[in-house]
């Protein structure tokens, strides 16, 4: 069994020695700015990785990085079949504000050590982080757009009830067709997908806002705060109040 076969979807946070020798890789990775800046050469492309700007390396591809100071970056090893459009890429990016936004997301997690551990949790965030930039960067004319749409409405509408029923009505597709859809494209059901945005929501309430509990668990779509305190931990391994205790500031 070769490399790209064995390969797991994976992301860590990393800090770069001062250099690293060209090599190679069967699976594709991403290189995601946290803080400080990496210099990195790709192919015959050089590069910095630093804020709002990232890199891609397809599998196969030489590269080779350098780094001077302090620095932290995520890595993502993404194994082939995740991700059909990765090629179409630029091998560096400018990233937006909605994917900054997620970088910081993903960095939050990955600081738990719990969330390293968590291959589900993992597979889930590398495809909502491939899906983003699919959207924004690669050149997918076979795309179909009536996902996009309904996606779309789902991002906008997502602690609604029956959302996922009304997000098909609104891209003109059959429920069926749509789950059928969200696993081509995205590898998961438009319920997981509909699951992360709510938790990621709620993750970014809970660290960063003074909302009660209950009034965030309203805002992503549970009247149940037994409930949502449940769904909460089972995702994240923590509860509510755990979450908004870690992204408390250090006392003296």
């Amino acid at each position: 069994m070769n490399d790209s076969e064995k390969a797991q979807p994976k992301l860590c946070l990393k800090s770069s020695q001062p250099q690293v020798d060209t090599h190679q890789h069967s699976f594709h990775q991403l290189v995601l700015p946290v803080h400080g800046s990496l210099q990195i050469e790709i192919g015959s492309r050089a590069g910095t990785v630093q804020t709002q700007h990232a890199a891609v390396i397809c599998a196969s591809e030489s590269h080779a990085f350098e780094s001077r100071g302090e620095n932290q970056f995520i890595v993502a090893d993404i194994p082939l079949q995740l991700a059909p459009a990765f090629e179409q890429l630029p091998v560096f990016l400018q990233l937006d504000d909605n994917i900054n936004r997620y970088i910081h997301f993903l960095q939050s997690q990955l600081a738990l050590e719990k969330s390293q551990q968590n291959p589900l949790m993992q597979r889930q965030m590398l495809l909502l982080l491939v899906q983003l930039l699919d959207d924004r960067y690669a050149k997918t004319a076979h795309f179909d757009k009536r996902l996009l749409v309904a996606r779309h409405f789902l991002e906008q509408h997502f602690p609604s009830k029956d959302v996922i029923n009304n997000a098909a009505r609104v891209a003109a597709l059959s429920s069926r067709h749509l789950r059928t859809l969200f696993q081509q494209y995205y590898q998961m059901s438009p319920s997981q997908y509909l699951l992360e945005l709510r938790m990621q929501s709620a993750w970014q309430m809970l660290a960063n806002s003074t909302l009660s509990v209950q009034i965030i668990a309203e805002r992503c779509g549970y009247s149940n705060l037994s409930a949502f305190s449940g769904r909460v931990h089972k995702h994240f391994s923590r509860s509510p109040m755990q979450i908004r205790r870690d992204a408390l500031p250090p006392t003296a």
